[in-house]
């Protein structure tokens, strides 16, 4: 038999603004002991040296994290041109230098062939995987990583600041699967002076903002008090881009069972995705056919 996992059963949403030098993993664990929850989860990683928007999902909220894993995401960050590193980050070594620095005019020129739909390879220190293995894995054990190129929705990619000749401040609107890291490597090598992140913040994802993130240290300050409970936000948050079909209890009844259930439709088409709720509550996700919802997530309350 099973252990029963402890906690409470909690619904919802917690946006943390996550410090530099600490895990998205090591964050979710902090929030669930801090909140007593019984299950806890992220959409969209950080970087552990990142910092910003990490939407931590309690309880039944991490059904909806590929929604927001999907959603549209927010950047702003430094590149340190001059300098390639094999992590294409700070951390890494430097593994060449150059002498040319590009004015803005130049960078600002550049930066279109990020735009739209672009194929990215991921860095070589990521936790991409090859043949069951992580990259970064093989890449600290010294072996020849090759990865073959992503595609990648690049929206808006902006110079915000130019703080010296040696750093330049972008901000980027992309969708999933995304990596910073290689946006700085690229664009250093297409501006032929190499470059690696040096600073990195995650604005906002989806619906989530940093400006309404807790920092760790506050968590830790108001843990396990009812105060902490006040700045989780609805499960609902996280179905957002997703149209919400009004239900009946006697439809509701039906798609927790895991049946199709009826609902009222009139912005929906047959074959779309959509939500279910009763008096505003998310009852169940699922494929909208003739007058019903046909669940394929049910929210258990």
């Amino acid at each position: 038999m099973a252990r029963k996992r402890k906690g409470r059963d909690i619904s919802g949403w917690l946006v943390v603004d996550k410090p530099a030098g600490i895990t998205s993993t090591s964050v979710v664990n902090k929030v669930r002991w801090a909140l007593d929850a019984k299950k806890a989860g992220h959409a969209g990683t950080l970087d552990p040296e990142a910092t910003g928007v990490l939407a931590v999902a309690l309880g039944e909220a991490t059904k909806t994290v590929p929604y927001i894993t999907d959603a549209l995401k927010a950047y702003r960050f430094t590149v340190r041109l001059g300098q390639a590193t094999n992590t294409d980050d700070t951390e890494g070594e430097v593994i060449a230098t150059s002498d040319a620095r590009p004015s803005d005019d130049e960078i600002i020129a550049a930066l279109p062939q990020f735009l739209g739909d672009i194929m990215q390879v991921p860095p070589k220190f990521s936790a991409v995987k090859i043949d069951g293995q992580r990259a970064y894995k093989l890449a600290r054990d010294g072996e020849d990583v090759e990865l073959a190129a992503r595609a990648l929705w690049v929206e808006e990619l902006l110079l915000v600041d130019r703080p010296d000749a040696d750093h330049v401040t972008l901000e980027m609107t992309c969708g999933k699967g995304g990596y910073v890291r290689s946006i700085a490597r690229d664009l250093g090598a297409s501006l032929g002076c190499h470059g690696h992140v040096r600073e990195l913040r995650r604005v906002w994802s989806g619906p989530f903002d940093v400006e309404n993130g807790l920092t760790l240290d506050r968590i830790e300050e108001i843990e396990r008090t009812p105060e902490l409970d006040t700045f989780i936000q609805p499960l609902e948050i996280g179905l957002a881009d997703l149209p919400e079909l009004k239900c009946t209890p006697e439809g509701a009844a039906k798609l927790r069972n895991g049946n199709p259930g009826m609902v009222l439709a009139a912005t929906v088409e047959y074959g779309d995705e959509a939500w279910a709720s009763l008096d505003g509550e998310a009852v169940a996700v699922g494929t909208y056919k003739a007058g019903e919802l046909h669940p394929s997530r049910v929210f258990v309350r």
